[in-house]
């Protein structure tokens, strides 16, 4: 009886981190790279970040009309927080051949 309480034990602390890790925030790397963001089309989920990595030798930002803008440096990163749900189209104000996909889920 006392091997079987202590593997119930053992199986409970091993499952329950597990739980804990999902609901866990997650950094997505964007990089931009001759004029091309990748990936184009992102799943985030609030609470996650964004890395914006460029690494063309000219600045690029990540801009949603009437809505928010990142300004990514040449050969510099950027990150953005994640903090509410939306489905959105992002492009270079710079560049507008490059476009991109960002959807938020909760």
């Amino acid at each position: 009886m006392f091997i079987a309480r202590s593997a119930w034990r053992l199986a409970i602390a091993l499952v329950l981190p597990l739980g804990v890790a999902q609901g866990q925030a997650e950094t997505i790397q964007v990089v931009i790279d001759k004029l091309v963001f990748t990936p184009a089309t992102i799943t985030a989920k609030v609470g996650d970040t964004i890395e914006w990595i460029n690494k063309d030798p000219i600045v690029h930002t990540a801009t949603v009309k009437d809505a928010w803008e990142v300004m990514i440096p040449a050969k510099k990163m950027v990150s953005q927080h994640l903090d509410k749900p939306e489905a959105v189209d992002f492009h270079c104000r710079f560049h507008p051949n490059m476009k991109g996909r960002l959807t938020v889920q909760e």
